[in-house]
């Protein structure tokens, strides 16, 4: 099962539209994932129209009509692994520590709003990914997104993606 992870779209502030490369997965992708803050609900309705299967959660700029929609943790079940999606975890300092406390029963959690790439294992297996932003780069050297295959209970191929400047 092909993945294809992003977040922190912020469209249109930070961008008029998602970058091409990262259109180009969509139907690459079995499952896309967003961890959040997307403020506008014309990339919500791309993503639901373009996608075989979304997994989204709303985040802190997210406001009414995303959250009526979109819920603030969601969960599935992908490849055999228990994946869950938020878009804040709170400081880098003990991440693993306080998710793996907060989300004992996932194998993977997909979260957002740093727009800082992360990979890391919790101590009790938990793997932490942020697919930083395509759109944001904020303090980052390049906007970014991730790609995944979840096949039998197993993570592999995790790729972080640089994006070209716009």
């Amino acid at each position: 099962m092909r993945l294809l992870l992003m977040s922190d779209t912020h469209l249109p502030k930070r961008a008029k539209k998602l970058p091409e490369p990262l259109l180009e997965e969509i139907p690459r992708a079995d499952v896309v994932v967003h961890a959040g803050d997307w403020v506008d609900t014309d990339t919500l309705d791309l993503l639901e129209s373009r996608s075989r299967r979304l997994l989204a959660v709303y985040g802190n700029n997210d406001g009414p009509a995303l959250r009526a929609r979109l819920p603030e943790v969601a969960r599935a079940e992908l490849g055999g692994l228990r994946f869950g999606v938020v878009h804040e975890t709170g400081p880098a300092q003990g991440r693993e520590k306080r998710c793996a406390e907060r989300f004992p029963d996932l194998d993977v959690l997909v979260f957002g709003h740093s727009h800082i790439p992360w990979d890391t294992t919790a101590p009790t297996g938990l793997r932490l990914l942020n697919p930083g932003s395509p759109t944001d780069r904020r303090r980052q050297p390049h906007c970014t997104y991730m790609t995944a295959v979840a096949d039998d209970g197993r993570l592999s191929e995790v790729a972080l993606h640089r994006l070209p400047p716009r």
